[in-house]
């Protein structure tokens, strides 16, 4: 019997390690959370450290051994499957005998859950208690899901000895293939766009195929920005019999790590359209799924399969969470940046949480240094940021690059450089040299720039999870890059994973009195700054396309407007806000007027 999620919230995978771990501490209380799991280095060196620390028996695996990145993925995952497993039995065994222990658990619990009215009936219960409650765990509760992610991009070439190897051992594909061979029943969440050599390798793993029952031992969820790039996803991978289980939507903007900004499409409108068509999304799937599994003589279904719609970005509040919920029927709300403040649930060494801690909104920035060339949302002061400041006042540029997982501009070698890496700026600063005569100086430093300023996201963003467990860190000292939203700026104080999750569902609060606007007019101030932005610093020839991209992008943003205002009236929710909500559309409103496109140049 398939048990209903505990929860009504998940905590999205964040940077390559920051949840690289949170299963293991949160699984058992029914909280799903999502692991990267592109970095073998970090996945071996967590999975010898919690072998050692649990007495397992779980080997270390060289980079000399065959089809070692897959092998290494596979091992973590079976290990914290193991953990997870053991960890809630003994949850079990303690809330079955220790009243104390069960009442905590329940006042974490949503309290529309019926397991939640189940559960305090029983703790009134005075006679057979231990055996009531006993029966009423094994046939209810379930652990969180131990969930994955593949950024599709990451998805590297590899060599050996000067050779390129077959598609199969590129980084994505191994990624995947480790997943694909772990004992885990949970999902592949694959985010950053579409790769369909990916998708396609997906096919040759019969646990993304319904068995006989029609169940599904590994699901696929999609991360996406609208509706548009979902059906055109899940109809390619229902061409090939795969059923995507769940559509993440993330807001483009107000989000952390890398910022895909959508058309000026805002969250709510995004929302209402698969709110709308969520049957039309199933309906077209399934059909083509079915003659997909007919056509591979696969066990086929009749019905089609459970579909999920869950969103994340910026939420705040548990009145923003209910809102989700009910509006627009989502089963999941994805808390992320928040998490990074509870120790409990999330891999950040003590200094980066000060620094998350003390910052305020002025310091979450939306950054240029990713070496994908997609905007990163980052926070001022980290230690990576002093890092390399000091080195380039020293005219040192770029990372020695030890991993090689964003090695992916061929423009100086077939296989693959960095963009953040030594050799790359060496060169780019070469060629600038060259041509200083030609620019002002204001050019030639804004060139500069734009080549120094990618940050080692490889090393920086793992470097948190070393230094929480005292692991040793080799190579050149390169410190923390962290990749908070910047809706974290309304949190100030490290909190506890019980005080964080009864925040969600209302029975408390954590958020200071600092007028935090609603998460969806922040997303809107995000927008139209990004358009303001982009036309103040674009420096191209103005073409026809350009002139249409950014119209479109200020029309999307009006009907937005638009649509919220008639949204908060009619909704019932943010009734305390709604004057402040109101004045806030009609500010931006104006401030979106007042943007002028630039005509096309001639």
């Amino acid at each position: 019997m398939i048990k209903k999620p505990l929860h009504n919230f998940h905590i999205p995978v964040m940077g390559l390690a920051y949840t690289i771990d949170s299963p293991i501490r949160v699984a058992q209380y029914g909280i799903s959370s999502v692991v990267s799991i592109i970095d073998d280095e970090i996945v071996e060196k967590m999975k010898n450290f919690y072998s050692k620390k649990f007495n397992l028996h779980y080997g270390s695996i060289s980079t000399k051994t065959d089809d070692y990145r897959a092998k290494r993925i596979t091992a973590y995952l079976d290990m914290v499957d193991d953990i997870v497993n053991e960890k809630f039995k003994a949850f079990k065994q303690e809330i079955a005998k220790n009243k104390t222990a069960l009442k905590s658990f329940v006042e974490m619990l949503p309290n529309t859950s019926e397991l939640k009215n189940g559960l305090q009936n029983l703790l009134n219960q005075k006679e057979n208690f231990t055996a009531s409650i006993k029966h009423f765990i094994e046939k209810n509760l379930a652990p969180g899901s131990i969930d994955v992610n593949i950024m599709t991009k990451v998805d590297k070439d590899n060599f050996k000895k000067k050779e390129q190897l077959p598609v199969i051992f590129n980084d994505a594909h191994a990624s995947l293939r480790g997943f694909a061979n772990s004992k885990l029943s949970s999902s592949l969440v694959l985010s950053a766009g579409m790769n369909p050599r990916l998708y396609s390798y997906i096919e040759e793993f019969d646990d993304f195929f319904p068995d006989e029952n029609g169940s599904l031992k590994k699901k696929i969820i999609l991360k996406v920005s609208d509706f548009r790039s979902a059906m055109i996803q899940g109809n390619f991978l229902a061409k090939k019999g795969l059923w995507v289980s769940e559509y993440r939507i993330e807001s483009g903007l107000n989000c952390g790590g890398h910022a895909f900004a959508t058309e000026g499409l805002l969250l709510g409108p995004i929302m209402e359209e698969f709110k709308q068509k969520k049957g039309e999304l199933i309906q077209s799937a399934h059909a083509l799924m079915v003659g997909a599994l007919e056509q591979k003589g696969k066990w086929s279904v009749s019905d089609p399969l459970e579909m999920k719609i869950t969103v994340q970005g910026g939420v705040g509040t548990s009145e923003e969470h209910d809102f989700l919920l009910k509006n627009y029927k989502v089963d999941s709300v994805g808390w992320g940046s928040p998490f990074l403040l509870v120790p409990e649930a999330t891999s950040v060494d003590h200094a980066t949480r000060e620094l998350l801690v003390r910052s305020k909104e002025k310091d979450f920035y939306l950054s240029n240094i990713s070496p994908l060339g997609v905007p990163f949302n980052t926070v001022k002061g980290t230690s990576n940021e002093i890092f390399r400041q000091n080195n380039n006042h020293k005219n040192r540029y770029g990372s020695s690059c030890p991993k090689k997982l964003l090695a992916l501009s061929k423009e100086f070698s077939p296989e693959g450089i960095c963009t953040a890496s030594k050799k790359y700026q060496d060169i780019k600063l070469g060629n600038l040299e060259s041509e200083k005569e030609y620019l002002n100086p204001e050019q030639f430093e804004k060139r500069k720039k734009a080549i120094t300023e990618k940050a080692c996201l490889c090393v920086g963003l793992v470097n948190a999870a070393y230094m929480e467990q005292n692991l040793e860190i080799k190579g050149e000292k390169q410190g923390v890059v962290i990749c908070p939203g910047p809706n974290l700026a309304f949190f100030d104080k490290e909190v506890s994973l019980s005080q964080m999750v009864k925040h969600i569902y209302g029975n408390t609060n954590i958020l200071p009195e600092n007028n935090r606007p609603n998460m969806f007019i922040n997303e809107l101030k995000m927008y139209v700054d990004h358009l303001k932005k982009e036309i103040i610093n674009f420096s191209d020839t103005i073409t026809n396309s350009q002139y249409k991209k950014w119209n479109t992008f200020k029309e999307n943003l009006f009907k937005g407007v638009s649509y919220y205002e008639d949204l908060f009236v009619d909704s019932g929710f943010f009734k305390q806000e709604l004057n402040t909500i109101n004045s806030q559309l009609q500010k931006y409103k104006m401030m979106l007027s007042e943007i002028e496109i630039p005509i096309v140049e001639k």
